[in-house]
């Protein structure tokens, strides 16, 4: 009995995917479960996984093609045993330009569909490339490291009349001689470098931003973690860091300032009576923003806990589509990458966005006397459609005063 691998649906709002890289090949033998394909959507990476054991023997779709959710892209065939089925490429050959055919069928069926169109782009040969994936198999990342390896030295060439003083110059940038022109790589835009674009582009073109700024001592905070980082780490077993200070003060001045929680539908506004707060982390695919649901019954523990598994798995592009969409107020933390100020933009159809930046240490007036203190620069996009300036001035000094005095957050006052 055959059966068919589809792609499965990854929400409501994706309707197709880009097949990154094949994990089985046609001929392999595969069990429940095990991870055929990844795939990449406009919102995650994901992979797909077999649904009955048995052996590959049609795979439909190459790396690099797009498949609609539903599409059929391999055959299981329950009743084949290992062996019994031929080895064959990965993939059926493209009606446009392929690859250069490799000498032999086996070493064919150890080349991915992408490590091969990527040997033809770059014309290097196959035998230069030394292959790490599952069974000997070449990768396109294999490829990717021969081509970032330094070049072997080329064979010595007559020497050209120069003056003598030349050896004694200092040294100069090494620029190559080995070709004359200037050369240009074009690739694709991944999804969800797609629906990035895509997004930003609309909310400014649909939103009517304006970004206000103020400045916050973090000398509150920093002496709060420093007395109580050791038994913080001991109890939760992670470090007590700025992000979960910033959500609490988040969540409370939205509480205060209902519209900034709110969002434009039509000729309606509608006001969440929850908090779920967005945090933008910059995943190995580009930028994405999973979300804290409810982030009003968190505490200090839970969110730092749930940051930090966001963080580790968008590395992996393991986050799930569920995760990265809603969302009712975003933060945005430039300041883990050096950033002093910036002015974000709006996650539509959200109304609001947190900057934060880095910490410096800068000279200000306390009590008539010029002091160092910690200071961060805090900026708040919103639309001013739906947010008048008091109330967005209001609510960025409102976090300000939060986190400056972080004993508030814990009072409720």
């Amino acid at each position: 009995m055959t059966v068919e691998v589809t792609v499965p649906g990854f929400g409501e709002s994706v309707t197709s995917v880009v097949l990154v890289e094949w994990l089985k090949q046609v001929g392999d033998t595969v069990a429940v479960d095990d991870e055929l394909v990844e795939v990449e959507s406009d919102k995650a990476t994901q992979k797909i996984s077999a649904k009955s054991a048995g052996t590959i023997t049609k795979i439909l779709k190459a790396a690099g093609d797009p498949a609609d959710v539903g599409e059929v892209i391999a055959v299981i065939d329950e009743t084949v045993t290992a062996g019994s089925v031929p080895a064959a490429p990965a993939a059926p050959a493209p009606s446009v330009a392929k690859p250069a055919p490799v000498a032999t069928t086996a070493e064919a069926t150890r080349i991915m569909p992408a490590a091969a169109r990527a040997l033809a782009e770059n014309g290097v040969p196959a035998s230069q490339v030394q292959p790490t994936g599952p069974g000997g198999r070449m990768l396109k990342e294999d490829v990717q490291r021969q081509l970032a390896a330094p070049a072997a030295p080329a064979a010595p060439k007559p020497p050209e009349a120069k003056p003598a003083a030349v050896v004694v110059q200092p040294p100069r940038p090494v620029i190559s001689k080995t070709s004359g022109e200037r050369s240009e790589k074009r690739q694709a835009m991944s999804p969800i470098r797609k629906r990035i674009a895509q997004r930003l582009v609309e909310a400014q073109h649909n939103a009517a931003l304006l970004t206000t700024f103020n400045e916050v001592d973090m000398s509150g905070i920093m002496n709060l973690r420093k007395q109580h980082q050791d038994a913080f780490t001991e109890r939760y077993g992670i470090k007590l860091g700025f992000m979960s200070f910033f959500v609490k003060a988040a969540v409370d001045a939205l509480l205060a300032f209902p519209a900034i929680n709110a969002e434009i539908q039509g000729n309606e506004i509608v006001y969440h009576n929850y908090y779920d707060i967005g945090i933008a982390i910059g995943g190995g695919k580009g930028l994405v923003v999973p979300v804290l649901r409810n982030a009003e019954r968190m505490g200090f523990a839970e969110i730092e806990l749930a940051i930090a598994d966001f963080a580790k798995r968008a590395q992996n592009g393991q986050l799930s589509p569920q995760e990265l969409t809603g969302g009712t107020f975003t933060i945005s933390n430039g300041g883990v990458y050096g950033s002093l100020l910036s002015t974000p933009i709006v996650n539509p159809p959200q109304s609001g966005v947190l900057g934060m930046h880095a910490i410096q240490d800068r000279p200000v007036a306390r009590d008539g006397q010029v002091v160092i203190r910690p200071m961060m620069y805090l900026a708040m996009t919103y639309d001013h459609r739906i947010v008048d300036g008091r109330e967005g001035v209001s609510f960025l000094k409102r976090i300000k005063d939060c986190v400056e005095n972080p004993v508030r957050l814990l009072l409720d006052v």
